[in-house]
Formats: C-alpha cells, sequence, structure tokens
C-alpha cells in the first residue's frame, strides 16, 4: 500500500501580479522518487521551495504525514528537519572543512552528540564518494566535489524526504555525471526523494514518477515511460522534443 508522506492541495504562489504557481496538486508517497521537469520559469523550483517553505505559499494545503504544515501553531523548524534540501549554488558553509559541514546541523538543529554526528557524517561522506576529503575546506574542491557534501549533508540529518533544486546546473559538464551516478546509487536506496531536474535522461532512468510543468501547471504526470515514450499533451511533446533535440 502506498503511503502519501507529502500532500500538495490547490497550492497557489504570487509574486506581485504574477501568479508563479497556479493549483497545484500532487502526493509524494513514502520510498518514491519524483523528478519535476519543465522549460525555465515553469514554476518547477517555486514549488520545491513551497514544499520546504522557503517560500510562504500565497493559498493551498501542504500536508505533511497528513497534517496541514501552514496551519497556525504547526512547527515549522521541526517540519524542516524532516526535509533535505540539496541547491544548484551548493551552500556549504566555506569557514568549515568538509567534515564539520555534515556534523554542525546533526549537534545544533538535531542535538546529537559529536561522536554520534561523526559517525553519521562519515557513513554519508562514505556512500557519496567524499570520505578522504573529510578535512577539505569547500574552496579546495571542485563543483561536483562540493554538491556531493551538500548531498552527504543533508542526509546526514536522516531526512524523511530529500529535495533536489537542479543539483547539476551550476556544474561544468564533466562534473555532472559524478553527482548523478551519486543520486542514481541514492535512488535505489528506498530514499524518498523530489528532483527538479532539466538532465533527461536522468530522469527517464531514475524517476518512478515524472511531473512535467508549464505556466505554473501541472500539465501532465506519468511514468517515466509514459511521459517520454508516449505524451498525451501536445505542449509536453514540444517540450520534450525540443529538448531531446538539443541533447543529441
Amino acid at each position: 500500500m502506498t503511503e502519501a508522506i507529502i500532500e500538495i492541495k490547490h497550492l497557489k504562489k504570487s509574486f506581485g501580479d504574477n501568479e508563479v504557481l497556479k493549483d497545484i496538486d500532487f502526493t509524494v508517497n513514502k520510498g518514491e522518487v519524483v523528478s519535476i521537469i519543465g522549460s525555465s520559469g515553469s514554476g518547477k523550483s517555486t514549488l520545491l521551495r513551497c514544499i520546504n517553505l522557503l517560500e510562504t505559499p500565497t493559498s493551498g494545503e501542504i500536508h505533511y504525514q497528513g497534517q496541514d504544515v501552514l496551519q497556525k501553531g504547526y512547527s515549522l523548524t521541526k517540519y524542516r528537519t524532516h526535509l533535505g534540501m540539496v541547491f544548484q549554488s551548493f551552500n556549504l558553509f566555506n569557514n568549515l572543512n568538509v567534515l564539520e559541514n555534515c556534523i554542525t546541523g546533526q549537534t545544533t538543529v538535531l542535538k546529537r552528540n559529536r561522536a554520534e554526528a561523526t559517525k553519521t557524517a562519515v557513513a554519508n561522506l562514505e556512500k557519496v564518494g567524499m570520505a578522504s576529503y573529510q578535512k577539505a575546506m569547500p574552496a579546495q574542491l571542485s563543483g561536483g566535489q562540493k554538491q556531493r557534501v551538500a548531498i552527504a549533508r543533508a542526509l546526514s540529518m536522516d531526512p524523511d524526504v530529500m529535495l533536489f533544486d537542479e543539483p547539476t546546473s551550476a556544474l561544468d559538464p564533466e562534473m555532472v555525471g559524478e553527482v548523478l551516478k551519486t543520486m542514481k546509487s541514492l535512488a535505489h536506496t528506498g530514499l524518498t526523494m523530489v528532483i527538479v531536474t532539466h538532465e533527461m535522461a536522468f530522469a527517464r532512468d531514475v524517476s518512478d514518477r515524472v511531473i512535467f510543468m508549464d505556466q505554473g501547471v501541472i500539465a501532465e504526470e506519468g511514468t517515466p515511460e509514459a511521459i517520454f515514450g508516449n505524451p498525451k499533451e501536445a505542449r509536453t511533446k514540444e517540450f520534450l522534443q525540443r529538448v531531446l533535440d538539443k541533447e543529441e
């Protein structure tokens, strides 16, 4: 039986007169890998930022394990500890080495003791192939390495859901592969993942479900086979044709 972990109902987000998200409904189930694709400006990143409340929705509901997190009195700090977020621009603490980047959130937010936090951090750095860089400072790392550390840092908080906001868009082409490989291996561990991406092959190979957004709405969603092999909507077909032609 599928267990809904996040449910979005009638979500809207406007910046001034610009309505970026228009009546969004979708559910993320436990253990599911969902990729969100679409043109720049279609609302993908805004949707992700609304899910973890970096942006406050204009209206609608966000249910986490059955409770509406937008209700007055709900602890947003507690809610955010259940969500891991990986940004385009890594957002590492430049004054801390790799290991300390992965320990700090655990000791300050989760109140873990240092020994346990270190053990968790090292295990996650091993998962992403960065265990040998524990003492390195962010400035000494390549973009791909920074992003893998950012993933290990998010994992170290033991989140229920990992959110990825175009995690490869700031990387040089030759570094994209190492980050996608890391994400691919995570996708096979049963981790719940929501990924905003423009890497179509990755979305096709790794996702349980693909959501295509266009002009602030979910235009189409389905299995990777359905979306990439037999899209129903004309605008989905047009988008994929344009993007896939570029990749060839």
